[in-house]
């Protein structure tokens, strides 16, 4: 039997690749009364949907195309909601700069004209990554990698924003080995991302390096379509919440919910989960919960794993949603983020309503907190006040005066794991120390291999795969060694 700790996308994910491989029975424990751990839909009595956690998801790579292959078994497929790139939302993306809203260059214009904040056009800063030297590198912050290859005001006013909406982090401490992997792969390998680009893309049709993608009518459709991003019909809170009924049906599995676990003990090739004072023993765990609440779980018996796992650092984040009845953006857009260098306490503001096209209402979700929560806010702080600073932001960057007919103010804390400099080697340790140690347990979700939707569910398939060739070469032992017994 495998044990799965967590009920949220991960840990679902999971058991729902587990019983499709058939592999043996599955119990899911999560430990709070709900599944879906940071995604989270609200509808509201008006039918407007507040997303506590992500909204939108991209499809494009493999581990997009594993997502929708995902939507599709679930039969999801009637509920995606796609946004074209055409869209008014996937075409405005704004930066809040120098008490002014900026759209972020695109198109052959965003090419060759400045734009500002930027004093450039992107033509020039791309030549300067060409002519830039190449710097042999472990790994470094990602804002010192683009600093470096593309200049200052890409990092700051393009590379910063966009890791406040990504992780909630700042780019002076984000691993660009682990989050950027490919433009750093391509300065070692190639001396320049854009000649390395250059050269991948003439040897495009080298089949021996296609990579397989995941094969679905969604993947299909996402291409001839032209998606930029989709939602659910809903919210997203429909992808956990179908995962649960689809693994809750199959007699093979069990899922306990208000089930925390209190201890994690590893005797011989099981493992012993303590969960409401009793014990119960598994032929695996899968860890579908985050490392800040797994090390002390660890640190009796593995201190030295637990260690690791602690060191990983985590954020608090404000989620603040809000209805107003009627429209009150200038601009239609997906958002606005804000660089750190602007001093203010919000990390920036989803247009909602944009993106879910919503014609005579303004729906928003204001970031706040982060890497920065300690800075501008206390555990002291009540929601209303929290709900002031909010509004007294879009009052004063998006001229909003208006009451909100409906809010929700959600903190949600440890949510987003900080993938500092350094993190892929981290997690290259713990996973040789599981395998030196041959723990039964198997790691998968956003605190190790990326904060996205589909890094979720591409883990979770990856780790089951793992295990179920292990279970299938246990299995294959076993047999062998009853056929020498018996002759």
């Amino acid at each position: 039997m495998t044990a799965i700790l967590g009920g949220g996308l991960a840990g679902l994910s999971s058991a729902f690749y587990l019983l499709k491989n058939k592999a043996h029975p599955v119990t899911v424990f999560e430990g709070s009364k709900v599944v879906g751990g940071w995604i989270q839909s609200e509808k509201r009595e008006n039918g407007v949907i507040f997303e506590l956690g992500p909204r939108t998801i991209r499809p494009a790579g493999p581990k997009g195309a594993t997502t929708l292959a995902l939507l599709e078994e679930l039969n999801l497929g009637p509920k995606v909601k796609p946004m074209p790139v055409t869209h008014p939302a996937a075409k405005n993306r704004l930066i809040y700069v120098n008490n002014k809203l900026h759209t972020l260059p695109v198109g052959i214009s965003g090419l060759v004209r400045a734009h500002p904040p930027l004093s450039k056009s992107v033509l020039r800063y791309l030549i300067h990554e060409c002519r830039a030297k190449k710097v042999e590198k472990e790994d470094e912050s990602l804002y010192d990698f683009v600093e470096r290859r593309f200049g200052e005001e890409i990092a700051e006013y393009i590379v910063r924003p966009m890791l406040c909406g990504i992780c909630a982090g700042d780019a002076k401490e984000i691993s660009v080995k682990f989050l950027m992997a490919v433009p750093f792969q391509l300065e070692q390998e190639h001396g320049s991302v854009i000649k390395g680009l250059i050269k991948n893309w003439l040897k495009r049709r080298d089949k021996s390096k296609v990579v397989s993608i995941p094969q679905s009518n969604l993947f299909f459709r996402s291409k001839m379509e032209h998606w930029s991003v989709y939602s659910l019909n809903g919210g997203l809170g429909e992808l956990p919440k179908t995962l649960h009924e689809a693994v809750s049906f199959n007699p093979n599995c069990e899922v306990n919910l208000d089930a925390n676990c209190t201890d994690i003990e590893f005797q011989g090739s099981s493992v012993n989960l303590t969960i409401k004072d009793k014990k119960h023993t598994f032929d695996h765990l899968i860890c579908a919960t985050s490392s800040i609440n797994l090390a002390p779980l660890l640190k009796k018996q593995h201190p030295v794993l637990a260690d690791e796992l602690s060191k990983i650092p985590f954020v608090n984040v404000i989620v603040i949603n809000l209805a107003f009845s009627k429209k009150l953006l200038k601009q239609e857009a997906f958002g606005f983020l804000v660089p750190p260098s602007q001093k203010l306490p919000i990390l920036g503001v989803i247009y909602d309503s944009s993106c879910l096209d919503l014609k005579n209402e303004t729906v928003l979700t204001v970031m706040m907190g982060g890497r920065w929560f300690d800075q501008y806010f206390s555990e002291k702080q009540s929601e209303s006040e929290l709900l002031d600073i909010a509004l007294n932001q879009l009052k004063h960057i998006l001229g909003i005066n208006e009451k909100p007919e409906a809010f929700k103010v959600s903190i949600l804390r440890n949510c987003i794991a900080q993938y500092i400099v350094g993190h892929a080697d981290r997690v290259e340790r713990i996973e040789k120390y599981i395998n030196e140690k041959r723990l039964p347990i198997t790691l998968v979700g956003a605190s190790y291999y990326g904060v996205g939707i589909n890094d979720v569910v591409s883990s979770a398939m990856t780790g089951v795969e793992k295990l179920s060739k292990k279970i299938a070469l246990e299995k294959s032992s076993e047999r062998s060694n009853t056929f020498r017994t018996t002759f």
